[in-house]
């Protein structure tokens, strides 16, 4: 578990439905979540809910991987067929490449990972390095959390930091001491799955924080509410990073509601789900930030190496409305 307050599932307030009222109009960004483990059907919620822009890193995919090339099929999922994919629901898809924590503690197989990272983070939709850090944090992982931080460094890119589920505290800590001694500027480095013990020294330092709503074992978007009204709304972030466990990938959107339903001004609302997510991940320096605002429409007709995800003519939308599957 990421910190000992939400072992308490009394204390993690009732279940609450999306008001797109409450949230009409506005746009957000998902700056963590994994929709390789998502189905087409979030893809649409997650349009109709207002994320505009999704960004995905690199993550452990439940079973370790047993040779490089799994690897690079991975890799090149993220910056191909899962950018195709979120186009064809109308949502923007960039991603960060890296080397997550878990696997760095099989060196063999690290090592030549290391030598694959350079072919992909220069890649059209590479937003940064991500997600690395630390997980039990052990010599390994420091290892290739270094080296890591080092070809960030020679790209000029992002830094997307995966804070240990186990003394957090300590993890976090360290993350940011290493990123220093490397020379990164904080500013270029988002430390991310933060808790209230966190949140403090990692604003202090001037890194990006960013929060993960996600279900039992993260952050509730009660306490996240709570953390803003504290700390304001510099340098916080808001994700969800839903993936193949128990998770919502609405938790961004439903946030913002509940901010907005508890008084938080719809100004620092904005900041933490989508304007600086966009900044700290420099998404400008890709995309022409103007076009945000005008939707991304699918072409049936469209393939991406040969493939569609829309069979016999089918329209990139379901229509719920009728129990009728036609």
């Amino acid at each position: 578990m990421c910190t000992e307050l939400n072992r308490d599932l009394a204390s993690m307030g009732k279940p609450m439905p999306l008001d797109f009222e409450l949230i009409k109009g506005m746009k957000f960004v998902d700056p963590h979540i994994h929709m390789v483990s998502r189905t087409t059907d979030d893809y649409q919620a997650l349009f109709d809910a207002g994320v505009l822009l999704l960004i995905e890193p690199a993550f452990w995919v439940g079973q370790p991987r047993t040779g490089i090339d799994t690897f690079k099929d991975y890799y090149s999922s993220l910056i191909g067929w899962e950018r195709f994919r979120a186009s064809q629901f109308g949502i923007r898809h960039f991603c960060t490449i890296g080397l997550n924590s878990r696997e760095a503690n099989n060196e063999a197989l690290a090592e030549q990972v290391m030598e694959l990272l350079p072919h992909f983070i220069y890649k059209e939709g590479v937003l940064g390095i991500g997600e690395i850090g630390f997980d039990d944090q052990t010599p390994a992982e420091d290892k290739y959390y270094r080296a890591q931080l080092e070809l960030a460094k020679e790209a000029g890119l992002p830094v997307q930091v995966h804070t240990p589920h186990r003394d957090k505290t300590r993890g976090t800590t360290r993350s940011m001491d290493i990123a220093i001694e490397h020379g990164l500027d904080p500013q270029t480095v988002i430390i991310d799955h933060n808790s209230e013990e966190t949140v403090k020294e990692v604003l202090d330092r001037g890194f990006y924080a960013g929060f993960t709503i996600y279900p039992f074992t993260k952050m509730g978007n009660e306490r996240m509410v709570d953390i803003v009204k504290e700390y304001g709304s510099e340098r916080i972030m808001v994700n969800s990073a839903a993936d193949w466990g128990i998770s919502d990938p609405l938790a961004v959107p439903k946030t913002a509601a509940l901010m907005l339903q508890y008084g938080v001004s719809r100004e620092d609302v904005e900041k933490v789900t989508y304007q600086n997510a966009l900044d700290a991940f420099q998404v400008s320096k890709h995309l022409d930030l103007s076009t945000l605002d005008k939707t991304l429409f699918a072409d049936p007709n469209e393939k991406f190496e040969g493939n569609t995800i829309l069979r016999g003519g089918q329209q990139p939308r379901l229509n719920k409305d009728s129990i009728i599957i036609s």
